[in-house]
Formats: C-alpha cells, sequence, structure tokens
C-alpha cells in the first residue's frame, strides 16, 4: 500500500537566507527593546551619576507631553506644556494644550490657575501632599533614591535607563502605587510615570530640556 507524503515546497538558498535575516532581526529588536535588570555595581554608579547631577542642578526648563490613562477611555488623554523648575522647591507646570492651565508649587503652597479661575490648596498643612511636593521636586532633579521611603528597583532598556520606586509609607502608597523614572545616557530625567493603585497612570515626557540658565522670578509668580 502506497504511503501519501505530504507535500513540503522546497525553499531556495535565497528564502532560508532572508529566513535567517528576517530571525536576527527580530532578535535584535527584541535585545533593544527587552528591560533587563542592572547589576549592583551599575545600580550604584547610576545613583551617584544622578545625584552629582541633582545637586548641580539649578534651573530646570523644559517641554513636556503627558498622557493620562483611565482604563475606561480607549484613548489616552493627552496633553502639552512647559516645565520650570528653580531651586530649592520652586516648580510651575503650564499647560498650553488644549487648553491653559498651571500649577505652581511655591512657598508650601499649590497655586492653581484655570484659565483665569485662581484657587490656592496649603501643601504644608498636610502631610500627603508635603510628600507629593516632595517627590515631584525630586523625580523632576531625578534624585529619590532613599530606600528609608521607597522600594528601588533598577532596570536597562534601550540605551536608557528605567528606576522603579515604590511607597514604602501606607497613606502615600493608597495614592500612589508607583513611580517609574527614565534617564538617559547623561543621567537627566526624560520621562515620568506615576501609577495609581487602580493601576490608572500618568506619563510625563520631557523634551527640550536647558539646566542651568537663568529663569525671572516673574515665571514663579501666581
Amino acid at each position: 500500500m502506497l504511503k501519501t507524503v505530504p507535500y513540503r515546497p522546497s525553499r531556495t538558498s535565497k528564502e532560508i537566507k532572508i529566513f535567517w535575516i528576517s530571525l536576527l532581526f527580530i532578535l535584535a529588536l527584541t535585545q533593544i527593546t527587552a528591560q533587563t535588570k542592572m547589576s549592583p555595581p551599575e545600580a550604584t554608579a547610576l545613583r551617584k551619576e544622578v545625584k552629582n547631577r541633582a545637586e548641580a542642578t539649578t534651573t530646570i526648563t523644559s517641554d513636556f507631553s503627558q498622557y493620562k490613562h483611565l482604563d475606561f477611555l480607549e484613548n489616552d488623554i493627552e496633553s502639552k506644556g512647559k516645565l520650570a523648575f528653580k531651586a530649592p522647591d520652586l516648580v510651575r507646570w503650564e499647560y498650553i494644550e488644549p487648553f491653559d492651565y498651571s500649577v505652581l508649587f511655591k512657598d508650601q503652597t499649590l497655586y492653581i490657575n484655570d484659565d483665569g479661575n485662581k484657587s490656592n490648596l496649603d501643601v504644608g498643612s498636610s502631610k500627603i501632599f508635603k510628600q507629593l511636593n516632595q517627590l515631584i521636586t525630586a523625580s523632576i532633579r531625578g534624585d529619590m533614591f532613599d530606600e528609608s521611603k521607597f522600594f528601588i528597583e533598577y532596570f536597562k532598556k534601550g540605551g536608557n535607563s528605567l528606576v522603579y520606586f515604590l511607597p514604602k509609607d501606607n497613606q502615600l502608597s493608597e495614592i500612589i502605587k508607583a513611580f517609574h523614572l527614565t534617564f538617559n545616557d547623561k543621567a537627566e530625567v526624560i520621562g515620568v510615570k506615576m501609577i495609581e493603585p487602580s493601576d490608572d497612570y500618568t506619563k510625563i515626557e520631557f523634551a527640550n530640556r536647558k539646566v542651568n540658565e537663568s529663569i525671572s522670578d516673574a515665571v514663579f509668580n501666581q
């Protein structure tokens, strides 16, 4: 009785070559985008470089794009604006798209200007808001490496460094599940991701960053 053999088309050497090139490309792409854990010496070197840069930083200005991810929405809410920071703790977020809105942290007070409608909140009277203000200031500078306040994990990804911060404070962790900071090869913060307990998150990406240039005090007027 004859046995039926399934038909298998033969591959030419050219097809085989294309196959291997494609496979190698996929593997290379995976390596580029993969997230790998840092060794202890690598994490130590990053902390030192970031801390040195933060201590030498007196002002920062930057454009930013913000993406607010909410689980029930199909698309993230995107907004754009400008950041201004002046040591030790002056921070202004000015949103210019899709609406005019600014937030200013100054003298233990949060000032909000919603298209001309102004309000303020005493940050110093609230432990949580005070911690949030400190976190925001530290995250902009990149100097958040406080193991008494956070569980910290270090990773490498696509030529950048990615650091996860998980708050140890129970009250703070009820508001923020984790902070993720992305550093470029110059140890500058290029991205911040704040994850809520619900896993909704806010992601901020910085561009056109300028450091230690003069900033007028008028920028921080409420």
